[in-house]
């Protein structure tokens, strides 16, 4: 069976536990002792040399970053099913690598720079993580405005990426009355079956 290795309140834990949900696909949860530095263990860093979560483990493949796990699970899992997690058209698979970069530079220097911030008081560039922030919603909005699902006609690993940390708004500190389209694309997600939330997301 299929291993996770995570925190609770990491939003990079959450895109991958959301995508095993939405798949169908059983695996174990195994929560890492942040308090005890579990992630900084000579076992775990055997797994993932950076110290960071999740860390995926499925047989003899481990796999670190948030981002390539879902990949991976879209290529060993999604291959059949209808609606493509992961497309194979070059064109479409170009726009879902293109959110998935989005998601491990823009997503993180800007509103998961600023929920480590206000909520567990991490020191940043706090005028830099707001524009970054800002910049960041005004394109997606525009995006979504536009498009029902970021990178096609139907949800694919693009939407996971993203969706947490946008999703986590209120510890942001991020107000979205004024991007409607991102609150539409949430709920569109949130009313998916098997969605599953996480601590902090509000419900729309």
């Amino acid at each position: 069976m299929i291993k996770l290795y995570e925190f609770a309140a990491s939003g990079n834990c959450h895109k991958v536990r959301l995508l095993l949900s939405l798949m169908d696909i059983p695996y174990e949860s195994i929560m890492v002792n942040g308090a005890t530095r579990e992630h900084k263990s000579a076992d775990y860093l055997a797994m993932n040399p950076l110290g960071q979560v999740p860390v995926l483990v499925d047989g003899d493949v481990i796999l670190r970053d948030s981002q390539a796990i879902l990949v991976y699970l879209a290529r060993q899992y999604g291959a059949k099913q209808a609606d493509s997690w992961l497309p194979n058209e070059p064109a479409a698979l170009a726009q879902v690598v293109a959110w998935l970069a989005t998601a491990a530079n823009e997503v993180t220097r800007g509103p998961n720079a600023l929920r480590l911030h206000h909520k567990w008081g991490r020191a940043i560039n706090l005028v830099e993580a707001e524009a970054i922030t800002e910049q960041l919603f005004t394109m997606l909005n525009q995006h979504l405005a536009q498009s029902t699902w970021l990178a096609a006609a139907h949800i694919t690993i693009a939407d996971i990426a993203l969706y947490p940390y946008i999703a986590l708004a209120t510890e942001d500190k991020v107000d979205l009355l004024g991007f409607p389209a991102i609150v539409t694309w949430m709920k569109q997600i949130q009313n998916l079956h098997a969605y599953v939330s996480m601590a902090g997301i509000d419900t729309y």
